[in-house]
């Protein structure tokens, strides 16, 4: 791993914990991460391997990023005050942002010495995935969806408690509080 490996992986683990303390929606909120992860996709993603298994594994990569994505958006407290929508990760959704991005930075410190090479190396060849590099698409892939369905997800419940506030919902779901959480 480079440094530069490092540096991304921490500061994906820092918006999250900053998320810890309560923040307004903005653009900064969304943009910043979906930089982050759209710089590392342009330095990691030169070619996407098509052989045997490397499209699977790519996709199982993408669809436990989802999984964890909806489940941290869910896991995010989101409320509606004065006009503006609120965002404050909860500790369920800063564990599993920890242990998704920890998975990757441990996969990837193992992978690079010799016995975790080896082992990668021998599962690969009983699997059918052609090429290191399908690991590395699949481990992108997986922060890609992570990141874009967990801000997905945030947006959609503000954009819920904006139109519920502003009176767009049924009337059953215009509660009378001054605080509205979805």
């Amino acid at each position: 791993m480079t440094t530069t490996d490092w540096i991304i992986d921490i500061a994906l683990l820092l918006i999250v914990f900053r998320q810890m303390r309560e923040e307004r929606l903005t653009a900064r909120t969304i943009v910043l991460p979906l930089a982050i992860i759209g710089w590392a996709a342009n330095n990691y993603l030169d070619q996407i391997p098509t052989q045997g298994n490397d499209l699977l594994l790519a996709g199982l990569g993408a669809g436990v990023g989802a999984a964890f994505g909806l489940l941290g958006g869910l896991f995010t407290r989101v409320r509606y005050s004065e006009g503006h929508v609120y965002i404050k990760a909860g500790l369920t959704a800063a564990a599993l942002w920890v242990v998704s991005m920890g998975f990757r930075l441990g996969f990837a410190v193992w992978t690079s010495h010799a016995s975790g090479a080896a082992h990668v190396g021998h599962f690969s060849a009983r699997h059918d995935i052609t090429s290191a590099q399908a690991w590395v698409v699949a481990l992108i892939l997986m922060a890609f969806a992570e990141v874009v369905v967990r801000l997905g997800t945030i947006v959609a419940r503000g954009q819920l408690l904006t139109r519920a506030h502003r009176g767009e919902q049924p009337a059953r779901a215009q509660a009378a509080r001054p605080d509205i959480y979805v």
